[in-house]
């Protein structure tokens, strides 16, 4: 079957059978149009279309389900200027280029390897102009900023201070959101430019964001905040000195 079909199909599923995922024209219509396989290593070619992720050299390429999730609650307009934070392999900054224009999408990965992948991928597909650095998500991209929308592929305990700061006033950051439960949150600033969670769009499971000295494709990584309280939890619940060992009295016929 042609890619063309495949990809009508995908995004039919997503529309209809999967609870409504996709609601907006321009969202399927982005999902339609980027060639996703692409995106995918040669030996995943096959399940390009089909609602699978597929974890790759360190990093995930997302479901196009939760890429639907992600740009739905990003709602973003046609001249806005987007950043992503965690460029993966591309496929959500070569979608937000259909929506929004090459030009306006800009994307950073803490991962250098990453970043030269998602640039061969966005070249092949025909995105070149999407602009991709080796950055420090948490960081964002000062020079280009503000951006009108923000999106996050990976979790943090709170918003980001210096993503809320380079958000116009009128600005959308979504991010998973949370330690062991995550929620897909979308943040905007208030008037005296706190972050404010607008609207929550249900559970989620995303890796948590990287920090610096943090490299997605080695085996060796620094505990994050979400790994911290994991660890915390895990040894509460172990039995340690004299609870160890329980004595049975009756044993001993007292």
């Amino acid at each position: 079957m042609e890619p063309s079909a495949l990809r009508d199909d995908m995004v039919a599923s997503l529309e209809h059978e999967m609870k409504g995922l996709v609601r907006s024209e321009y969202v399927g219509l982005a999902l339609r149009t980027v060639p996703r396989h692409e995106f995918v290593p040669l030996e995943a070619h096959e399940g390009a279309y089909t609602d699978q992720s597929f974890d790759h050299r360190g990093t995930k390429i997302l479901s196009p389900s939760t890429v639907a999730q992600l740009l739905e609650a990003l709602d973003v307009r046609e001249t806005d200027s987007v950043l992503v934070v965690g460029a993966g392999v591309g496929y959500t900054s070569a979608v937000l280029a259909e929506i929004v224009g090459e030009e306006n999408v800009h994307a950073v990965d803490i991962t250098r390897t990453v970043v030269y992948e998602a640039r061969q991928n966005l070249a092949s597909a025909g995105y070149g102009g999407v602009f991709v650095d080796c950055r420090d998500g948490a960081d964002g991209l000062p020079e280009y900023a503000p951006f009108d929308r923000i999106v996050v592929e990976a979790a943090s305990i709170r918003p980001p201070h210096a993503l809320v700061e380079q958000l116009t006033p009128d600005g959308r950051l979504v991010v998973p959101l949370g330690g062991g439960t995550q929620q897909l949150a979308a943040v905007e600033r208030t008037h005296d430019g706190t972050p404010e969670v607008a609207e929550e769009f249900g559970t989620v499971a995303f890796s948590p964001l990287l920090v610096d000295g943090e490299q997605a494709d080695t085996i060796e990584r620094n505990r994050t905040d979400r790994e911290d309280r994991e660890f915390a939890e895990r040894h509460f619940q172990t039995r340690r000195g004299w609870e160890h060992e329980w004595i049975d009295w009756d044993g001993y016929g007292l």
